[in-house]
């Protein structure tokens, strides 16, 4: 199946790509068959336009970390559900999968079309929404009946600060005793994409990205809505080698240090008081 995707949308190429490379390996850290079928499937110039999948391991850590926060989550509400705002061509469902979980996938109308054609992603269980996360209509959607996770995986750092912010206040509003599940850019990494992107060696240029998250962003987070109770950073996953295995894991737990380029983006959890 030929797809052509531009600007935001064309990242979640870029991610599918790179944690499929990653899945594909003996020794992988994320087991992943349906990306690695998806990219196989999709007819699309991957090695030309991205390069290399030199970010395998990384983009699996920073799957591992959500898959985490989510399993967390059906541990404590099995039959719960989770909304998952930009999901993109993410099959994070399919790992985390626990035969009860109600799943909520809330995106782009043209994404939902691609999804629909290459992945099962309608049932009794597993739903599609073709809208923005920006448009509150979704929320209607959402069930929070045997508790409620919403993820934000790779999509609020593309949005401006204020749509940001204006985002998790009427969640945290609308949804009492839910969690949020988040990750973002550094700010420093942020302010080098608004020059118009930053270009790999192949040529790709990647969107500008408005928002960007740290220990100072967090603490703006928390003071958004009256009930929004904590926010916290997500612990990291641990991964192959020194430098994933060790180095990168204490450098995100070290203030000061976190927000170093390759350690992996931060992350973090807004818990909502209960009504």
């Amino acid at each position: 199946m030929k797809v052509e995707l531009q600007g935001v949308p064309e990242t979640l190429l870029w991610n599918l790509y790179h944690r499929a490379a990653e899945a594909r390996r003996p020794d992988s850290l994320l087991h992943d068959p349906r990306a690695v079928e998806l990219v196989e499937t999709i007819d699309f110039p991957f090695l030309q336009r991205f390069g290399p999948a030199g970010f395998g391991q990384w983009q699996a850590l920073r799957a591992l970390r959500f898959d985490a926060a989510v399993r967390a989550f059906l541990a404590r509400h099995p039959h719960g559900s989770v909304v998952a705002l930009g999901e993109g061509l993410e099959t994070q469902f399919w790992r985390v999968d626990n035969g009860t979980v109600r799943w909520l996938t809330v995106e782009l109308p043209e994404i939902v079309a691609l999804r629909r054609a290459l992945l099962p992603c309608d049932g009794p269980r597993l739903s599609l929404l073709g809208c923005s996360a920006l448009d509150p209509s979704w929320m209607d959607h959402a069930d929070p009946s045997r508790g409620l996770l919403l993820t934000a995986q790779g999509l609020l750092m593309y949005f401006q600060p204020s749509e940001v912010h204006l985002l998790i206040a009427a969640c945290a509003g609308r949804f009492p005793g839910a969690s949020f599940i988040l990750d973002g850019v550094p700010p420093w990494f942020s302010r080098r994409t608004l020059g118009g992107g930053i270009q790999t060696s192949q040529g790709y240029r990647t969107p500008p990205m408005p928002w960007g998250l740290d220990s100072a962003e967090m603490r703006v987070l928390r003071q958004l809505h009256p009930r929004i109770l904590d926010v916290r950073r997500l612990p990291p996953a641990r991964g192959r080698g020194f430098f994933f295995g060790a180095l990168a894991p204490l450098l995100q737990r070290t203030p000061g240090l976190r927000n170093l380029p390759f350690t992996g983006l931060p992350a973090g959890e807004i818990r909502f008081r209960p009504a």
